[in-house]
């Protein structure tokens, strides 16, 4: 079938596709699940996703490679995300058996819309886990739906890899040390909305987070966690925080940083007055992949990184990662899974 779709136009923006995956857990078990039609759920008005925020979801991607054939980037470490984000809610998570079955369906029956090689585009992928049914009081549901749908993607921030200006949240929290902060949840996203449309209306592509303590270490970019490279280019560090998402995307790159291009890697706390060490930062995630960050704005002060360009082992790890991604690259063993298609 041809797909009549500008590949080169794809910002990060929601598409109806013809196919999503739908499985109900009811009676203390998940249904066998399976494709659907439509982009429309019923849900009783006394969901508990809808008035006490129990609902996980994830952000994946699949890739074309060079000679036609789809790919899933660690789609295990989705699952183990999603299955920890449940039970932080009390929700009976997927097998990751069937957790990427469903992905795999989905990418299969879309794989139309997998934009070609070249484009940098990709499919992105959306599991969503929400507790359902009749339930007015201050407790788990009784029944789930998991479903997950899809859409071709292009940069999530406007422009792709370009350097970008951040802004550091004066008076804004993402999420607790002790609360749901290392879960997908939508909470933590709801909580980061008034911050980022503040610096989107003074000129930055979004705030960047500090502890919530003690406001005085780095925790994450907007829905992107940070990473900086030392001037020596001798360390990758990245923040560690009990309320940090554990990103897939950063955990890559803290191995590429180590195995492939002999960088100290390391988690670690970064005081926000520290930024001197580093000669290149960037915004990491499954949607923004590498957003280099120009410089952060604290208390009027604008820290530059560099010369405010895209610092060279930011590009190298950038390309490393996509090639891995796209194909081109040889991936560590199980980064990779081959999607089987109809």
């Amino acid at each position: 079938m041809t797909v009549n779709i500008d590949w080169n136009a794809l910002g990060f923006n929601y598409m109806e596709l013809p196919y999503r995956y739908e499985a109900h857990y009811r009676n203390g078990a998940w249904d066998q699940g399976g494709l659907v039609q439509g982009n429309e759920l019923t849900l009783n008005v006394g969901s508990p996703a809808l008035h006490y925020g129990q609902s996980a979801f994830e952000g994946m991607k699949a890739y074309r490679t060079k000679n036609g054939t789809i790919q899933l980037f660690r789609p295990d470490l989705n699952a183990k995300r999603l299955h920890d984000s449940a039970e932080k809610l009390l929700m009976p998570p997927l097998s990751a058996a069937q957790f990427l079955d469903a992905a795999m369906r989905v990418v299969s029956a879309n794989a139309d819309y997998v934009p070609p090689y070249g484009t940098g585009a990709t499919l992105y992928l959306r599991p969503l886990l929400l507790g359902v049914g009749p339930n007015i009081g201050v407790a788990p549901a009784k029944e789930y739906l998991f479903t997950i749908f899809a859409m071709p993607v292009g940069a999530y921030y406007k422009g792709g890899m370009v350097p970008t200006k951040f802004m550091v949240a004066d008076h804004a929290d993402r999420a607790a040390h002790y609360g749901t902060g290392q879960s997908k949840v939508g909470g933590n996203y709801a909580a980061s909305l008034q911050a980022g449309k503040y610096a989107h209306e003074h000129g930055f592509g979004d705030a960047i987070y500090l502890d919530p303590i003690q406001h005085r270490y780095i925790e994450e970019v907007g829905s992107a966690n940070f990473f900086g490279i030392t001037k020596d280019e001798q360390r990758f560090l990245t923040p560690k925080s009990p309320s940090i998402l554990p990103s897939i995307t950063r955990r890559s790159l803290l191995a590429l940083a180590r195995d492939r291009f002999g960088l100290d890697a390391e988690e670690t706390r970064i005081p926000i007055d520290s930024l001197a060490q580093f000669g290149e930062a960037g915004a990491c995630g499954t949607a923004a992949v590498i957003t280099p960050i120009a410089s952060i704005t604290y208390n009027g002060e604008v820290h530059q990184f560099g010369d405010g360009g895209i610092g060279p082992m930011t590009q190298k790890l950038y390309n490393e990662l996509t090639g891995i991604q796209f194909g081109d690259v040889e991936a560590p063993a199980g980064w990779t899974v081959p999607v089987p298609l109809d």
